[in-house]
């Protein structure tokens, strides 16, 4: 009588680390509570608490939560995550507007990040197969888990409507030990890195004994590697006086107010500055009330000011020229031949101009109908030169957009101006968190940043990041700083497009290969178990 030999399909002797790595699956009801206080600890891991020892913590936590999970599950965690992370964070969003335009924000970013959520879950589930204690889990799962969370930073910092690349991970290590490294790779590239670093330390705890502590020793060098790294050095090029003033005018879109207030504000600020020596001198955005390209006694006022600062004006308004309104910055000087302005980049969608307006009518008609003003994105440098020196500009929100930062130190800029209006956002967050962006750009460029505030708050930053300067916020108030000016590129700002693009496209062409190698896998397990042998590992 011939023996019959039993058939062993592949789930029933898993290879070898496919047991543990399962025992780190969660039950789906404890990995929503996981996510959920995931999402509290990264707010508070970013400003104004800048706990940034706890984005590692929340990070490895969300990446736990998403092994083992379905397509379903993974949506679910990740949308937890999002919905408490965003909800928390941009609480400022319905200061003035209410509750409608701050969770119809955070509910979409808390989508996109949750459509992010699935790329990752199916990185683990690809990748299960390999040993535990192996070159893939311990090396090419971190990287490409580290790639996929940057890519999900890009996507949602570029749509929709041009994105909102506000909360990313790289922003919270402003007040870290690695933020040089900033220098290096740009935001997107230190975001890459602290998740990379965030997954090899669960990769380690999923090996487990003596894997682990070599996963942990690996995970210690790279980090103590990425502590000790400098800031890329740029060249000092002298000194530059940037008389700068925070004006506290009635600059919010619903401050009671007659026309000329905001002007006349920021005018009786100034005074206290004239007859002192400087270079620049620096209004912030919305400083000035009025078109004075159109309307003459605005244009005579400035002239004024120029007159008794004797030095030329960068202050803010709205412009029109033919149909198109825009956030104009302009270099306001004696000569009008010298005259230089940037248009803002990227107008706020549902601030600054509302996107298929017809569409949204139909939903709120009567908060769309608020913004009568329609901004038109510009097209000009984000720079304006006085004298021999380079100034990089930002409009407000356009801090977050690496392009407009990057172009700017590409094109010249030796030292930056950022002018912002937070007149809508009083008593909240934002002004911090957007304070930490400038911060993180001064570092990132190698370069002084002057943020001057409507309202506050306003600071004077080094290029290394450190605070020279500041007004808080509610005061009226002028300083001159005379901070240092800076050449030379650093590799964030020559390759930053470029690293960009290289982890976009690394990861996703090494997310394709493990789902064709994992259904390769799968196809040859199905066939071995029908015809009743066993694959080899």
């Amino acid at each position: 009588m011939p023996t019959t030999v039993p058939s062993l399909a592949p789930a029933a002797v898993p290879e070898h680390g496919t047991l543990r790595r399962a025992s780190w699956s969660m039950p789906l009801w404890a990995a929503v509570m996981a996510a959920a206080a995931a999402g509290f600890l990264l707010d508070w891991a970013s400003a104004p608490v800048g706990g940034w020892p706890l984005t590692f913590v929340s990070v490895m936590v969300a990446l736990v939560t998403l092994i083992g999970r379905s397509l379903g599950g993974a949506l679910l965690v990740g949308t937890v995550f999002g919905a408490v992370f965003y909800v928390t964070h941009l609480v400022w969003v319905g200061e003035f507007l209410g509750p409608v335009p701050w969770l119809a924000l955070a509910g979409l970013e808390a989508i996109l990040f949750s459509v992010g959520a699935v790329p990752i879950a199916l990185a683990y589930r690809w990748t299960a197969r390999h040993r535990a204690n192996g070159v893939i889990q311990l090396l090419a799962v971190p990287l490409l888990v580290g790639g996929l969370w940057a890519v999900r930073e890009v996507a949602m910092g570029a749509w929709p409507y041009s994105g909102f690349p506000w909360a990313r991970v790289g922003m919270t290590q402003v007040g870290g030990p690695f933020v040089e490294v900033a220098s290096w790779s740009g935001v997107t590239g230190l975001s890459f890195l602290i998740v990379m670093v965030c997954a090899a330390v669960v990769q380690s705890l999923c090996a487990g004994g003596l894997r682990f502590l070599r996963g942990l020793l690996l995970v210690g060098v790279v980090a103590v590697l990425l502590a000790v790294a400098p800031q890329f050095p740029t060249t000092e090029a002298g000194a530059f006086r940037v008389g700068w003033v925070q004006g506290n005018g009635p600059t919010g879109y619903f401050d009671v107010k007659a026309p000329g207030d905001v002007l006349a504000a920021q005018t009786t600020a100034t005074r206290p500055l004239y007859g002192k020596p400087m270079d620049l001198l620096a209004w912030p955005e919305g400083g000035v009330d009025a078109d004075p390209l159109s309307d003459p006694a605005a244009a005579a006022a400035l002239d004024r000011v120029v007159q008794a600062a004797g030095a030329p004006l960068l202050m803010n308004a709205a412009t029109t020229r033919g149909d198109d309104v825009f956030n104009t910055s302009l270099l306001w000087t004696a000569d009008p031949a010298d005259r230089q302005w940037h248009d803002k980049v990227n107008p706020v969608p549902f601030g600054e101009y509302v996107p298929d307006r017809w569409f949204y009518e139909l939903i709120v008609p009567d908060m769309v109908g608020l913004i009568q003003r329609e901004y038109t994105p510009g097209t000009n440098p984000p720079l304006v030169q006085v004298g021999d020196v380079g100034v990089g500009l930002a409009i407000c929100f356009d801090v977050i957009y690496d392009t407009v930062i990057w172009n700017g130190a590409q094109q010249g800029a030796q030292l930056f101006v950022f002018q912002t209006n937070n007149a809508d956002f009083r008593g909240t967050d934002e002004n911090l968190q957007q304070l930490a962006f400038a911060r993180m750009r001064a570092i990132e460029t190698g370069r002084a940043v002057v943020n001057v505030s409507t309202v506050g708050t306003s600071q004077v930053i080094a290029p290394d990041g450190t605070t020279l300067d500041s007004v808080g916020v509610d005061t009226a108030g002028a300083s001159i700083a005379t901070v240092p000016l800076r050449t030379g590129l650093t590799p964030s700002t020559v390759l930053g497009p470029w690293l960009t693009g290289l982890i976009v496209l690394a990861s996703g062409v090494a997310l394709t290969a493990a789902g064709i190698s994992h259904r390769a896998r799968t196809r040859v397990g199905a066939t071995d178990q029908s015809t009743g042998r066993r694959s080899l590992p």
